[in-house]
């Protein structure tokens, strides 16, 4: 079983859960169903859930005496951008190591803020994952350098997602099912040790090749989850892949700005609500019972992501209601 060990507090909680009741009737729920879970209002480095994850990982780190934190991810890596941000707050220095070549990315979105927050980006060229990982791996081999684990997911990075399980509870008393993003793991591990696998459903994003094993594994290194019952994952919403946008993911995130103000990002929040949708319209979730989506945030990868961008500019006030 996990060991705690020091927790570095990076953001205020709990953060807020809100009302969507537009969102709600638009997509067949009572107006008091839905609720939101905005974790994208986390603060540091331009919020999300990851901070939840580094509170506990960079606690690990300085436990250690690291000076440096090395992390790898996608160029527009929300996890990257937040270690950074994470680093500088505590007064660490930040590598962050990325797939391909300098030339093949574009100065956007994460990797704007990245370089803002002072990190330095180690390009590792044509790898598949388990070679970025690698590379990464020797990276933070050096004196001084913690790794922190892709995603932030490890079992003592989970620990922040199973306090805001917890949170939740007290937020709120009848929840039915949080529904959330699964990229790296952590965050719906963290969650279903809080609340058990009935009340959690996960949204395959495609980040990891087997999201069940992934969040399985982390599973078994936390605190047993209340209840039984086999994990709840949908791998519907992938489509072409992980860094994708389908026809499904840009009618949620359309419909969200267009009932409520509320801006979703093409690769995790979107594709959370998208399996919202499908699961309404297969019974998975009914109405009558509370729901919460998790917006876990995301949204500068919004700006480094060329189609996502193409299609929200093209949705202007012309643009006919999405079609769920």
């Amino acid at each position: 079983m996990l060991t705690l060990g020091t927790r570095v507090p990076l953001a205020t909680w709990p953060t807020p859960v809100e009302p969507a009741p537009r969102l709600a009737r638009a997509l067949g729920l009572q107006p008091d169903d839905l609720l939101v879970k905005r974790d994208d209002l986390t603060g540091l480095g331009g919020g999300g859930n990851k901070v939840r994850k580094l509170e506990w990982t960079v606690g690990a780190a300085l436990d250690r005496g690291a000076h440096t934190l090395v992390t790898a991810g996608a160029p527009q890596s929300n996890h990257a951008r937040l270690t950074a941000a994470a680093a500088a707050r505590t007064g660490l220095a930040a590598v962050l190591v990325f797939p391909g070549y300098p030339d093949d990315a574009p100065a956007a979105g994460n990797l704007v803020l990245d370089a803002l927050l002072g990190a330095r980006i180690v390009w590792a060229g044509d790898v598949d994952h388990d070679g970025l990982i690698a590379t990464a791996a020797t990276v933070a081999a050096a004196p001084g350098h913690a790794l922190v684990p892709f995603g932030g997911s490890s079992p003592t990075g989970a620990l922040g997602y199973r306090e805001a399980g917890f949170e939740l509870r007290d937020q709120i008393s009848d929840l039915d099912t949080v529904v959330v993003a699964l990229g790296s793991g952590g965050t719906m591990a963290g969650l279903v040790s809080a609340l058990g696998p009935a009340s959690v459903l996960g949204v395959d994003s495609g980040a990891v090749d087997d999201p069940h094993d992934v969040v399985a594994g982390l599973l078994d290194e936390l605190p047993a989850p209340a209840g039984g019952g086999e994990l709840r994952i949908r791998r519907d919403q992938v489509g072409d892949g992980y860094a994708t946008q389908t026809d499904a993911v840009a009618r949620a995130m359309l419909l969200a700005a267009r009932t409520e103000g509320l801006v979703l990002d093409p690769v995790y929040t979107g594709r959370a609500l998208a399996g919202l949708v499908a699961a309404l319209a297969d019974g998975t979730i009914r109405p009558g019972r509370r729901t919460v989506l998790l917006h876990s945030g995301g949204l500068p990868g919004l700006f480094g992501h060329p189609r996502a961008l193409v299609r929200a500019a093209a949705s202007g006030p012309g643009c006919p209601a999405p079609t769920l």
